[in-house]
Parts: C-alpha cells; structure tokens; sequence
C-alpha cells in the first residue's frame, strides 16, 4: 500500500542537492535581464510604451506563428480573447471543470456564464469525445448557434486549457467545436513551450491566452499575451487592450470602451531576455520529469504523469497521480511532504464547488472528481534538474 515515507524517498532521490525549502517552482534569470531591466530604467522608458515591448510582441508572435499581444496578465488577456471572439452577456461558455480560477472569471468578466465540461485522464484537458456526446444531448443548433436547451442560453465559445503545460487533442477539438458552432479560446497559460503535432501551443486556436506570471516556465514578473494567426484579429485586440484609442499625434478619440491592459516596457525587458532562455528552460524541464519518472518507476499505488503521445510537453508542473485506491493518501502526503520542506500541493478547488459557479451548468463531472482526489503537483523549478 502507498504510504508517504515511499513517496519521500523518491521525492529525496531527486531533490537531494536542493536547498530547504524545495519551492514549488520559483524563476531563473540567467541571461540579459539585469542589463535589460537597467536599460529601461537609464533610458527613462519603464511604462506601456517602449522598445522591449514591441521586441517582445514580435518575437513571441514568431516562436508561436503568428501575433502576439503583450498585456499585464493571463487573465486580462484571456478577457480580451473572449471579448474579440465575441463572447456576450447572458452568454455560456464551456470550460474545464479542473482549471485555475482565471479561466472562469475571465467568462464571468464578459457578463456570461461558464458551462463547466470534464477532463481526458489521458490529457488532464478537456475530452472532445465526450464533449461531442454530451453537447449532441444537452444543446440544438438553430441560426447559426448552440444553444443550451435547460437554460435556453447561448453556448458561444468553449476555452480548452493546457493543464500543467500537457496539450489537450485540439484537433479533435477544433472538429467538435465547428460542428457545434462553437468559438474556441485557447488557454495556453502554463504551456509556452509545449507542441501540439509539432506546432506550439498559443496559436493552434483562432485566438489564444500566455501566462508570464512568476510561477511560468518564463516571466515578466506579471503579464500575459494574446495570440493569433490573423492579422485583423491581432490588431482588435491591440485596440482593445490599449484603450482603445484611435492613433493620432495628440489627440484622445476613442470609439469603444476599452481596457488599459498594456505591458509595461519593464516587464516587456525581463520578458525578452526570459524568452531567449526558453529552449534551454524546457530541456531542463523536461529533464527533471524523466527523473521523477525514474524515481517513481517502482512504487505501487502512484505513477508520474507523462505528456500525450501527441505532444511534447514544457512539464510546467510534475503530477504525482495516485491510484483511485490510494487517493486516501493524497492529503498524508502532502502534509509529510510539507512538513519536510518540499512544497507538494493538490490540484485547484473544481470550479462548479466554489460558492459563485456553484449553480452553473456543467456535464457529469465523474473523470474530474477522481482527478482531484488523486493529483499532487511535485516542485517543477528548472533549477532542480542539475
């Protein structure tokens, strides 16, 4: 039987030579971001405006093939997704169940209503199989829509998230969501870095979400990204985040209501010098989950998840996955681990359980509600893998 003295020791074999406390992942700077940091502040250019900014908007729209938007945070890019893909009040929008909060705020930002739809053990992301069969009982077509038949609301758009940096199947996907007339928001918050089939994660949709918060593979202290393929697209959202005020030398027309969501120069200078390191930060990622794999190889009752067989994963976060049998263990683990000076934590609190998203539509949540018996998230900082 699993007991928390095994998972240490395996924990130990890895985490041998790390100092106490082992954080759960913390940032490395390495590269150029003392002298570009220094750079802003000689030069006076620290605020929404500056060079780094557009160095980082281009070079992120390169790594991703496509455009790229710097914002202050994930979660005002992922509102700004959802604003340009036409997300509306009263509207639903489905989402993971088994996501960070952001997710659904974002929706509940818009005035709509999340719609919450279960997980692929094989992906920890949303299953397009059983998405397919549910929507095909719970919702009709008709004028070119979804449309919930319980609530009699609109379902617009459906936000599938990369959980722990492991790509979802957006193929199937994207074929679920064009049957159902359904936008898609790609939440590729915690997945810079990961492949899909070979293509990075960001772009896959017609608009997607980054993260750069401190606890992302790479970061600017806080901040985010709007990515997409499409040139009008990118530039809809460059208007929206940035007031949406129209160019002009001196004058302040704007015609919308819009959002001061720009990145400041700043944060865009640690992002540059971040973004150069990131080949290097997801090799050591990944080298540190193939330890873990090993370290964990033998112990019955618990196994480390592996990315999809069609994906390379940036192993955002390490998962130890309990058996159903030993998921009474999760929380002894956790305390020992903790109490030992590694930082192990259980995956976020399901959506539909917290007080605002308690009445919220949602699908039989059963692959999930196993899920979050048995998660433990292991630290997963780059610097572990030496």
């Amino acid at each position: 039987m699993l007991d928390a003295s095994a998972v240490l020791s395996a924990l130990h074999s890895v985490l041998a030579e790390a100092p106490r406390p082992v954080a759960l992942h913390e940032p490395v700077f390495e590269g150029d971001e003392w002298r570009n940091v220094k750079d802003c502040l000689d030069t006076g250019w620290v605020s929404s405006v500056g060079a780094y900014v557009d160095r980082f908007e281009s070079e992120l729209g390169e790594l991703a093939g496509g455009y790229a938007i710097a914002v202050m945070n994930g979660t005002a890019a992922l509102h700004a997704c959802m604003l340009v893909a036409g997300v509306e009040a009263n509207d639903e929008v489905l989402v993971p169940a088994l996501t960070f909060i952001a997710t659904a705020n974002a929706v509940s930002y818009c005035g709509a209503v999340p719609h919450f739809v279960d997980s692929d053990p094989r992906t920890l992301g949303v299953d397009p199989e059983r998405l397919g069969r549910y929507l095909a009982e719970a919702a009709a077509t008709r004028d070119g829509g979804l449309w919930n038949r319980r609530t009699g609301r609109r379902i617009r758009a459906i936000v599938p998230m990369h959980t722990f940096g492991h790509p979802v199947d957006m193929d199937a996907l994207l074929e679920v969501a064009a049957r159902f007339h359904l936008a898609v928001i790609e939440d590729a918050a915690e997945s810079l870095g990961s492949t899909y089939k070979g293509r990075h994660t960001g772009a896959l949709a017609p608009i997607g979400a980054l993260s750069f918060n401190g606890n992302k593979i790479i970061t600017t202290g806080g901040g985010g990204a709007i990515v997409t393929r499409d040139r009008a697209t990118a530039a809809t959202a460059k208007h929206l985040t940035t007031t949406a005020r129209l160019p002009h030398r001196w004058s302040f027309l704007h015609d919308q209501v819009g959002y001061n969501y720009r990145m400041p120069n700043l944060n865009a200078a640690l992002g540059c010098a971040q973004l150069a390191a990131l080949p290097a930060l997801v090799r050591r990622k990944r080298a540190l989950a193939d330890r873990y794999a090993g370290a964990f190889a033998g112990l019955k009752g618990a196994r480390i998840f592996r990315e999809p067989e069609f994906a390379a994963s940036n192993y955002w976060l390490n998962v130890l996955l309990l058996d159903e049998g030993a998921s009474g263990k999760r929380d002894e683990i956790l305390d020992a681990s903790n109490a030992a000076g590694v930082h192990t934590r259980p995956v976020w609190t399901l959506m539909h359980k917290l007080p605002m998203y308690a009445e919220c539509p949602r699908m039989e949540l059963d692959a999930v509600a196993s899920l979050e018996r048995r998660i433990v998230c292991l630290p997963s900082g780059p610097r572990l893998s030496h």
